[in-house]
Protein backbone atom coordinates (compact mmCIF):
# COMPACT_ATOMS: atom_id res chain seq x y z
CA UNK A 1 0.00 0.00 0.00
CA UNK A 2 1.45 3.33 -1.05
CA UNK A 3 1.24 6.23 1.76
CA UNK A 4 -0.48 9.49 1.34
CA UNK A 5 -3.85 10.04 -0.45
CA UNK A 6 -3.51 11.87 -3.67
CA UNK A 7 -5.43 15.27 -4.02
CA UNK A 8 -7.24 16.41 -6.66
CA UNK A 9 -7.20 20.15 -7.87
CA UNK A 10 -8.87 21.94 -10.91
CA UNK A 11 -6.51 23.19 -13.39
CA UNK A 12 -8.27 26.43 -15.52
CA UNK A 13 -11.39 25.22 -17.38
CA UNK A 14 -10.56 21.90 -18.93
CA UNK A 15 -8.09 20.51 -16.61
CA UNK A 16 -7.47 18.41 -13.15
CA UNK A 17 -3.87 18.28 -11.77
CA UNK A 18 -3.58 15.19 -9.58
CA UNK A 19 -1.02 16.18 -6.53
CA UNK A 20 0.34 11.99 -6.48
CA UNK A 21 1.74 12.08 -2.71
CA UNK A 22 2.02 8.53 -2.39
CA UNK A 23 1.55 6.93 -6.34
CA UNK A 24 4.21 7.67 -8.93
CA UNK A 25 2.99 10.32 -11.10
CA UNK A 26 4.22 7.29 -14.42
CA UNK A 27 2.22 4.74 -12.43
CA UNK A 28 -0.84 7.05 -12.45
CA UNK A 29 -0.80 8.44 -15.66
CA UNK A 30 -0.37 4.78 -17.38
CA UNK A 31 -3.69 3.81 -15.67
CA UNK A 32 -5.48 6.94 -16.71
CA UNK A 33 -4.20 6.15 -20.43
CA UNK A 34 -5.50 2.92 -20.44
CA UNK A 35 -9.61 3.56 -19.57
CA UNK A 36 -11.07 3.78 -22.25
CA UNK A 37 -12.70 6.89 -22.26
CA UNK A 38 -8.89 8.34 -21.90
CA UNK A 39 -9.47 8.48 -25.95
CA UNK A 40 -11.42 11.60 -25.02
CA UNK A 41 -8.84 13.65 -23.10
CA UNK A 42 -6.39 16.15 -24.78
CA UNK A 43 -3.70 14.74 -22.82
CA UNK A 44 -2.12 13.43 -19.79
CA UNK A 45 1.31 14.67 -18.53
CA UNK A 46 3.13 13.15 -15.68
CA UNK A 47 5.82 14.98 -14.21
CA UNK A 48 7.86 14.97 -10.61
CA UNK A 49 5.01 14.43 -8.26
CA UNK A 50 1.44 15.36 -10.47
CA UNK A 51 -0.39 14.51 -13.47
CA UNK A 52 -2.14 16.93 -14.94
CA UNK A 53 -5.47 15.63 -16.76
CA UNK A 54 -6.51 18.26 -19.71
CA UNK A 55 -10.32 17.69 -21.76
CA UNK A 56 -10.92 18.72 -25.03
CA UNK A 57 -14.17 20.53 -23.59
CA UNK A 58 -16.01 21.99 -21.12
CA UNK A 59 -18.67 19.50 -20.22
CA UNK A 60 -18.36 16.41 -18.08
CA UNK A 61 -15.23 17.93 -16.02
CA UNK A 62 -17.24 16.43 -12.45
CA UNK A 63 -17.63 12.79 -14.36
CA UNK A 64 -14.02 13.11 -15.03
CA UNK A 65 -13.21 13.78 -11.73
CA UNK A 66 -14.64 10.74 -10.71
CA UNK A 67 -13.20 8.40 -13.03
CA UNK A 68 -10.10 9.95 -12.08
CA UNK A 69 -10.51 9.28 -8.61
CA UNK A 70 -11.67 5.57 -8.83
CA UNK A 71 -8.49 5.05 -11.22
CA UNK A 72 -6.37 6.81 -7.89
CA UNK A 73 -8.29 4.58 -5.42
CA UNK A 74 -7.14 1.24 -7.78
CA UNK A 75 -3.33 2.94 -8.24
CA UNK A 76 -3.35 3.79 -4.89
CA UNK A 77 -4.52 0.52 -3.16
CA UNK A 78 -2.06 -1.80 -4.63
CA UNK A 79 1.62 -2.65 -4.17
CA UNK A 80 4.48 -0.57 -6.55
CA UNK A 81 4.70 -3.05 -9.43
CA UNK A 82 6.39 -2.44 -12.87
CA UNK A 83 4.72 0.50 -15.37
CA UNK A 84 3.66 -2.13 -18.28
CA UNK A 85 5.74 -0.55 -20.77
CA UNK A 86 8.32 -2.06 -22.90
CA UNK A 87 12.73 -2.37 -21.87
CA UNK A 88 14.92 -0.08 -23.20
CA UNK A 89 18.71 -1.43 -23.24
CA UNK A 90 21.56 1.13 -23.46
CA UNK A 91 24.73 0.47 -23.64
CA UNK A 92 27.36 2.81 -21.54
CA UNK A 93 30.84 3.59 -21.66
CA UNK A 94 31.56 4.25 -17.77
CA UNK A 95 34.40 7.33 -18.39
CA UNK A 96 32.09 10.00 -17.87
CA UNK A 97 33.89 13.40 -16.88
CA UNK A 98 32.53 12.98 -12.99
CA UNK A 99 32.62 9.13 -12.74
CA UNK A 100 36.06 9.45 -10.26
CA UNK A 101 34.26 12.70 -8.88
CA UNK A 102 31.31 10.53 -8.09
CA UNK A 103 33.32 7.49 -6.91
CA UNK A 104 34.90 10.16 -4.13
CA UNK A 105 31.94 11.21 -2.96
CA UNK A 106 29.73 8.18 -2.46
CA UNK A 107 32.99 6.07 -0.74
CA UNK A 108 33.03 3.76 -4.07
CA UNK A 109 35.94 3.42 -6.68
CA UNK A 110 34.39 3.92 -10.54
CA UNK A 111 33.98 0.39 -11.20
CA UNK A 112 31.29 -0.27 -7.98
CA UNK A 113 30.25 3.18 -9.20
CA UNK A 114 29.32 1.94 -12.58
CA UNK A 115 27.81 -1.90 -11.87
CA UNK A 116 25.98 -0.18 -8.79
CA UNK A 117 24.39 1.98 -11.73
CA UNK A 118 24.11 -0.91 -14.34
CA UNK A 119 21.84 -2.67 -11.08
CA UNK A 120 19.36 -0.01 -10.75
CA UNK A 121 15.89 -0.74 -12.02
CA UNK A 122 14.71 2.09 -14.19
CA UNK A 123 11.53 3.63 -15.34
CA UNK A 124 10.88 6.71 -17.34
CA UNK A 125 9.11 8.79 -15.06
CA UNK A 126 8.61 11.94 -16.88
CA UNK A 127 9.86 14.27 -19.44
CA UNK A 128 11.15 17.76 -19.14
CA UNK A 129 13.49 20.86 -18.94
CA UNK A 130 14.34 20.07 -22.98
CA UNK A 131 13.01 17.67 -25.86
CA UNK A 132 14.12 14.26 -25.70
CA UNK A 133 14.83 14.81 -21.51
CA UNK A 134 13.49 11.65 -19.99
CA UNK A 135 13.36 11.72 -16.38
CA UNK A 136 14.55 7.62 -15.23
CA UNK A 137 13.51 7.11 -11.92
CA UNK A 138 15.45 4.31 -9.51
CA UNK A 139 18.98 5.50 -9.13
CA UNK A 140 20.32 3.06 -6.05
CA UNK A 141 20.59 4.50 -2.34
CA UNK A 142 24.43 4.78 -2.79
CA UNK A 143 24.43 6.58 -5.49
CA UNK A 144 22.18 9.58 -4.99
CA UNK A 145 23.38 12.91 -5.08
CA UNK A 146 22.19 16.42 -5.58
CA UNK A 147 23.07 18.32 -8.57
CA UNK A 148 26.41 20.37 -9.18
CA UNK A 149 26.64 23.45 -7.88
CA UNK A 150 27.57 24.71 -11.20
CA UNK A 151 25.71 23.11 -14.57
CA UNK A 152 28.13 22.68 -17.77
CA UNK A 153 26.66 25.18 -20.57
CA UNK A 154 26.18 22.29 -23.19
CA UNK A 155 26.29 18.99 -22.44
CA UNK A 156 26.63 16.57 -25.37
CA UNK A 157 23.84 13.97 -26.65
CA UNK A 158 24.48 10.21 -25.46
CA UNK A 159 26.12 11.95 -22.25
CA UNK A 160 24.54 9.43 -19.39
CA UNK A 161 24.15 11.34 -15.61
CA UNK A 162 22.66 11.31 -12.77
CA UNK A 163 21.67 13.48 -9.74
CA UNK A 164 19.14 12.59 -7.16
CA UNK A 165 17.20 9.47 -7.29
CA UNK A 166 17.00 9.72 -11.53
CA UNK A 167 19.39 8.95 -13.95
CA UNK A 168 19.57 10.73 -17.52
CA UNK A 169 20.25 10.47 -21.29
CA UNK A 170 20.90 13.72 -22.59
CA UNK A 171 19.79 14.21 -25.83
CA UNK A 172 22.34 17.06 -26.76
CA UNK A 173 22.71 20.64 -27.00
CA UNK A 174 21.05 21.49 -23.53
CA UNK A 175 22.87 22.77 -20.35
CA UNK A 176 23.73 20.36 -17.24
CA UNK A 177 23.73 20.49 -14.11
CA UNK A 178 24.22 16.42 -13.84
CA UNK A 179 27.12 14.46 -12.57
CA UNK A 180 28.17 12.61 -15.67
CA UNK A 181 29.18 8.73 -15.28
CA UNK A 182 28.96 7.57 -19.19
CA UNK A 183 28.09 7.96 -22.33
CA UNK A 184 26.21 5.97 -24.92
CA UNK A 185 26.12 5.93 -28.67
CA UNK A 186 22.22 5.11 -28.80
CA UNK A 187 19.90 7.91 -29.90
CA UNK A 188 17.12 8.11 -27.78
CA UNK A 189 16.31 11.63 -29.48
CA UNK A 190 16.62 11.96 -32.80
CA UNK A 191 13.91 14.99 -34.57
CA UNK A 192 13.74 12.66 -37.83
CA UNK A 193 12.67 9.51 -36.49
CA UNK A 194 9.12 8.61 -36.14
CA UNK A 195 8.08 8.92 -33.32
CA UNK A 196 11.33 11.51 -32.68
CA UNK A 197 11.47 10.08 -28.75
CA UNK A 198 12.34 6.14 -28.56
CA UNK A 199 11.20 6.20 -25.09
CA UNK A 200 7.41 6.52 -23.97
CA UNK A 201 6.79 7.08 -20.17
CA UNK A 202 6.37 3.80 -17.82
CA UNK A 203 9.28 2.39 -20.28
CA UNK A 204 11.74 -0.04 -18.24
CA UNK A 205 15.78 1.09 -18.91
CA UNK A 206 18.44 -1.13 -18.54
CA UNK A 207 21.89 0.31 -18.32
CA UNK A 208 24.18 -2.40 -19.42
CA UNK A 209 28.81 -1.36 -19.23
CA UNK A 210 30.52 -1.58 -22.27
CA UNK A 211 33.97 -1.45 -22.59
CA UNK A 212 35.61 1.56 -23.22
Amino acid sequence: MNGAAPVLRRAGDRGWLIDCAGPRPADVATAIRARPWASELRDVVPAATTVLVVAETLAGMEPLAAELRAVLDEVGGRESRPAPGRTVVIPVRYDGADLAAVAERVGMDPHRVARLHTEGTYTVGFFGFAPGFAYLDGVPEGLRLPRLSSPRPRVAPGVVAIAGNQTVVYPGGTPGGWHQIGVTTERLWDVDAQPPNRLAIGDRVVFEAVAS
